[in-house]
This record gives C-alpha cells, sequence and structure tokens, in this order.
C-alpha cells in the first residue's frame, strides 16, 4: 500500500519507527471525523485531541482526499515521480510525516508544536523526493527540485493565521539549501556524501524545536 511503503521511506531515512502503520488512522470520509473538522476543505488534515479526561492517551487521526489516493494509485510516485503527480505526492507525504513525527515524538514522551510538525513536513518534502529521485534517476542530480518543492509549498493554514506559515517555510528551505550543497558538493562519491547527510538528518529530526532553529538560525 502506498502510504505504508512511504512511511517505511520516511522511517528508513530518519531510522525510525513506530508501532503503528498509517492506515490504522486513516480516515477518507469526513463525515466520519470529530464534528469539528468536518467542515473543512483541504485535500489533506492531521486530527489530534487530547483525553478530555487528563490521560496520556491522544485521539490522532488523518484525512486524505480520497480523489487524492485515487490519482495517486493511478500515476504512483514510488513507480515515477513527475510534474503530473508531484503536487499530490507532496499533500501525501505531508500527512505521512505529520503522522510519523506526532507518533514517534509522542512514543518518546516529546511534545510536539504544530510549528515543528510543519517543519519537519517540508524537509521530508524535500529529503524524501531527493532520494526518490536519486533511485529512480541514478544518473541525474535533481538540482531543481528545491526550487519546485518550495516554490509549491502549501502553507499550513493555521500557521498562516497565526503569521507562522513564512517562519517555517523560510527555515526549512535554508536547512535543504545545506543539505542540498552537502550532496552536490562531491557527485562523483555521493554514496558517501549520502551517508554523511543521513546521519545528520538522523540527528536533527531528534532534537527539539528549540535546538532546530538554533542549528538553522547558525548556518551559513
Amino acid at each position: 500500500m502506498l502510504l505504508s511503503r512511504l512511511q517505511s521511506l520516511i522511517g528508513g531515512i530518519y531510522d525510525v519507527s513506530v508501532a503503528h502503520d498509517v492506515y490504522d488512522f486513516l480516515v477518507t470520509d469526513r463525515r466520519r471525523l470529530p464534528a469539528a473538522a468536518r467542515g473543512g476543505t483541504a485535500e489533506e488534515e492531521l486530527i489530534v485531541a487530547e483525553p478530555a479526561d487528563g490521560g496520556d492517551e491522544l485521539g490522532l487521526s488523518l484525512y486524505l482526499d480520497p480523489a487524492l489516493l485515487a490519482r495517486l494509485t493511478r500515476a504512483d510516485p514510488l513507480v515515477r515521480l513527475h510534474a503530473g503527480n508531484v503536487a499530490d505526492w507532496c499533500t501525501a507525504l505531508e500527512g505521512v510525516s505529520h503522522f510519523l513525527y506526532l507518533a514517534w515524538n509522542a512514543g518518546h514522551d516529546k511534545p510536539v508544536s504544530l510549528l515543528e510538525l510543519e517543519m519537519q513536513a517540508e524537509v521530508d518534502k524535500y529529503v524524501a523526493s531527493y532520494w526518490l529521485l536519486r533511485r529512480q534517476f541514478p544518473q541525474h542530480f535533481p538540482a531543481e527540485l528545491r526550487r519546485v518543492l518550495f516554490a509549491r509549498t502549501r502553507v499550513d493554514p493555521q500557521a498562516a493565521a497565526a503569521g507562522r506559515g513564512e517562519l517555517y517555510r523560510e527555515a526549512s528551505d535554508k536547512f535543504c539549501a545545506r543539505l542540498e550543497q552537502l550532496l552536490s558538493r562531491n557527485r562523483a562519491a555521493s554514496s558517501g556524501t549520502e551517508g554523511a547527510v543521513l546521519a545528520e538528518l538522523r540527528r536533527f529530526y531528534r532534537l527539539t524545536h528549540a535546538r532546530k532553529r538554533a542549528l538553522i538560525d547558525g548556518i551559513g
């Protein structure tokens, strides 16, 4: 199944795993969402509900539009990522990224902010797309990838309303620009370069939000 493979792709890059498959939390019918979320129009939404009794368990659902999933079934980006499916790919990837990052941090008793979720999802779009394209077109370095992805970034409406959309977008783009420089520095020895980038990505994934921002702010 596409979303499970996408979860495995992201999890493999960061060397993280969770006990649940994303399909266990997938909702494709808005009528099954909590009443407050049924009126939304986004193709992807992560719905998080804190327990009313103050318990430890979160209520979690990932909504993806069924038409989006149908298009991805017809044009599977894991077989071939191209201009015709990249927007749908990014939407699905964002949802799986949100699910995996929240579930992994919850499993380690680490709080996650909306801004942190969105920033990590933007990084995941670049990283997962890069690894996928390198697998599909090993002779081609996707130098255009960062521009294409960030030019098409859909800023989360809640973050945008709070005036934070550009903040996480610029931070993510800055970090991905550094990754791009590292990956392109020595294409002839790309395997070694990618190994070093993997190590940095895995460290980044585990940092607190404050330390991630400090790292990004320190990038020249």
